[in-house]
């Protein structure tokens, strides 16, 4: 019989929340450090100094012996340099001291940072910032404990250098022009507009031991080799299914972890792959949502561990079988707690939300190409498009009701209200509920699910910044052009309905309710002018565009160098993912793949050979036939790893990054293709007991 646990007294536990500021810092304090968190005015020093001395009394009363400046550079993960609260004395003594200038700023070495070239290797100096809207809170690693500050992270000369800093600045160019906004429908209360995310986590469960016998998998995260077992995914039997014992234990250790930080986990189910598992959150603030949800990886995986597992977070970990992604769900409120995005009862009454609403159309349909941009990694290219992600092409679902609505409008005509339908199940024990006004669209890249946006392109291992910097600023761009009309207009129903009847006239193309997997979206889309940005070297041109940058240039979301830095850093980690992956392919073929299928086919040739001695005149047997097939697709295999190396060298010699990345989409990644041909049908005609790896029917079933 499992304990009690008292779930609200361990949430948030291990997090200096507001509960706890309030609890420990001098009214007059508390209240001025509240004013900064809600307005972003500059911190007073002694309500800093304050602060830090709180902060730290907290710290060490948890245990912890060190604090952090936790933050997210351009690696897609998080760093920290652990400092001790110890101070020297004049005495030889020590007292346990964090000062108000060590909790605000931080200094690391911001030398080997990637920086896209934005400063020299020897410019070293960084700066770390202090997040004072994202709260500390202490990480627990086995037997230590370190508080972490959350925090931006800049150079010398402000470049920015991480993902919270683009997105802080994003946050505050939507809320910048969504109050605008505001005022114009007479809103006189509203400060301030946050936008928020609630981030579902898909992800992979492994046993750890066979996760270690995979090369393949510890380097690059997902398998180079493997051949599909006789059963994978298609009884459709795993999705949402009943929880294994191993997992599930998993599952409500990471819950516990997890709460203790003040992460709202609220579901978990099976996914539709085997082995792989969804974790969604509760709605954060946006900075927030980012920063949990990277604590949420690290905290996964640090978790599975304990527990004789591993956690894969690469978007496509095993072919022939679902990938992962991270559903980002996107909303817009104001400081007053009006969700901006809530249609209410009668949406076609309802203006406000149908400006922001063709506000969100109009972003999406103008800058496509950069939200394809913001999810574009080497891993993700493996699942868009696929039949379990979305397109490549970005497209919005609205829904029936809300598409009814915006056609309407267009035409000038009266919209049919319709009464909500009572579902009708055909069994009269069964209770009666009024059916939802809409059908959800599972392969729509950009979907309006009640009262927020789903944006389901982003890859599972991807840090959700990115997206939401692009979003932030798009919609930004959006509200900006509507209010400075808006503003000017000497009628503002008159105007405000113009404008909302013009943007569903210039950017219904983007609007598409049907099946995303169809063949015949793609070409209809192509006759829309959607783009069609297939890969990560097609997509990111994109991002160094006129257009692009002029948008970030105008919400001072990047600088023009800030973005160029950014494109070079994606350009080269996308050819480094396939440099590490190529180079892993030749290691496991030549080294072991090929000498276990020699050694499998020379014990099949002496095996015919005696046959063929105890009796010559038998046909042709089993073990020469086999000996001979594995021989041919040896051969052939060294043959394709051959001309991986040879295209891998050519690939390393191309004159500059945006070259490189394209020979690594045009000739690298085929030839790796090629080579996997090879390598799986090995495995199909060589014994187990030969077959070095563990297979996938073992990593996906049988091994929990």
């Amino acid at each position: 019989m499992s304990e009690y646990l008292d779930i609200p007294s361990l949430y948030g536990s291990s997090v200096f929340s507001d509960k706890e500021m309030r609890a420990r810092l001098p009214r007059e304090i508390y209240k001025r450090l509240a004013a900064s968190m809600a307005t972003g005015e500059e911190l007073d020093p002694a309500v800093a100094d304050a602060t830090a001395s709180a902060m730290k009394a907290w710290a060490i009363e948890q245990g912890a012996t060190h604090y952090t400046h936790w933050f997210q550079p351009l690696t897609g993960t998080t760093a920290e340099k652990h400092d001790s609260f110890i101070s020297p004395q004049k005495d030889g003594s020590v007292i346990m001291e964090l000062r108000g200038k060590e909790l605000i700023r931080g200094e690391p070495d911001a030398s080997s940072f990637p920086s896209g070239g934005i400063r020299a290797t020897f410019e070293a100096r960084g700066y770390t910032v202090w997040d004072i809207t994202s709260p500390a809170f202490l990480y627990d690693n086995g037997d230590t404990k370190t508080l972490c500050i959350p925090t931006a992270f800049c150079g010398y000369n402000g470049e920015a250098l991480d993902q919270k800093t683009p997105l802080l600045r994003s946050m505050e160019a939507v809320s910048r022009q969504a109050v605008r906004i505001c005022r114009l429908f007479g809103d006189n209360l509203t400060q301030r507009v946050t936008t928020s995310v609630g981030p579902e986590q898909e992800y992979f469960i492994v046993d750890r031991e066979t996760y270690l016998k995979r090369k393949d998998l510890i380097f690059t995260g997902r398998t180079l080799f493997g051949a599909m077992p006789p059963k994978g995914q298609e009884m459709e039997d795993h999705y949402f299914g009943a929880i294994k014992e191993r997992v599930s234990n998993y599952m409500k250790d990471l819950d516990i972890e997890l709460w203790k930080l003040g992460i709202p986990a609220k579901t978990e189910h099976n996914e539709v792959a085997p082995a792989q598992h969804e974790l969604a959150p509760i709605f954060s603030t946006t900075n927030i949502a980012t920063d949990h949800n990277q604590l949420t990886m690290e905290v996964m995986q640090k978790v599975a561990k304990r527990h004789g597992l591993a956690c894969l977070l690469h978007e496509k970990p095993f072919a022939g079988v679902n990938g992962s992604g991270k559903h980002n769900n996107w909303s817009i409120s104001t400081n007053t707690g009006v969700n901006l995005l809530e249609p209410g009862d009668t949406p076609h009454e309802n203006a406000q939300f149908l400006l922001f609403l063709v506000a969100v159309i109009k972003a999406v349909d103008d800058y496509q190409e950069l939200l394809r941009v913001s999810v574009a990694t080497a891993g993700n290219d493996h699942r868009l498009g696929a039949n379990e992600a979305p397109p490549a092409v970005v497209s919005m679902f609205v829904g029936e009701e809300l598409e009814g609505i915006l056609e309407a409008i267009e035409k000038d005509e009266p919209y049919d209200s319709k009464e909500k339908d009572v579902m009708k199940v055909g069994v009269h024990v069964l209770p009666r509920f009024a059916k939802d006004t809409t059908d959800r669209n599972r392969t729509s890249p950009f979907a309006f699910t009640g009262n927020k946006f789903e944006f389901r392109m982003p890859g599972s291992a991807l840090s959700i910044s990115g997206p939401n910097v692009v979003l932030n600023t798009a919609v930004a761009e959006e509200l900006r052009q509507f209010a400075d009309e808006l503003e000017e207009a000497a009628d503002f129903n008159s105007a405000l309905h113009e404008l909302i009847k013009k943007t569903i006239r210039e950017h219904k193309r983007i609007i598409f309710n049907g099946n995303g997997y169809d063949d015949e979206w793609l070409e209809e889309a192509a006759r829309r002018g959607l783009a069609n940005l297939r890969t990560t070297p097609d997509a990111l041109p994109a991002f160094i565009s006129e257009k692009s940058v002029s948008l970030f240039q105008t919400h001072k979301v990047f600088t023009k160098e800030e973005i160029e830095a950014r494109y070079e850093i994606l350009l080269e980690n996308y050819c480094k993912v396939l440099s590490i992956e190529a180079n892993t392919m030749l290691d496991m073929a030549r080294r072991e793949i090929l000498p276990a299928a020699s050694e499998y086919s020379s014990s099949l040739a002496s095996a015919a050979v005696t046959k063929k001695t105890m009796n010559p005149a038998a046909a042709v047997g089993y073990e020469e036939k086999i000996s001979l097939r594995i021989s041919d697709l040896a051969s052939d295999m060294l043959t394709k790893a051959e001309e991986l190396e040879d295209e891998l060298m050519k690939a390393k010699s191309c004159g500059d990054t945006t070259e490189e990345a394209v020979y690594f989409k045009d000739h690298v990644l085929p030839a790796m293709n090629a080579l996997r041909i090879d390598g799986d049908a090995l495995e199909t005609v060589t014994s187990r007991e030969y077959w070095p790896y563990p297979t996938y029917g073992e990593m996906l079933i049988t091994s929990y």
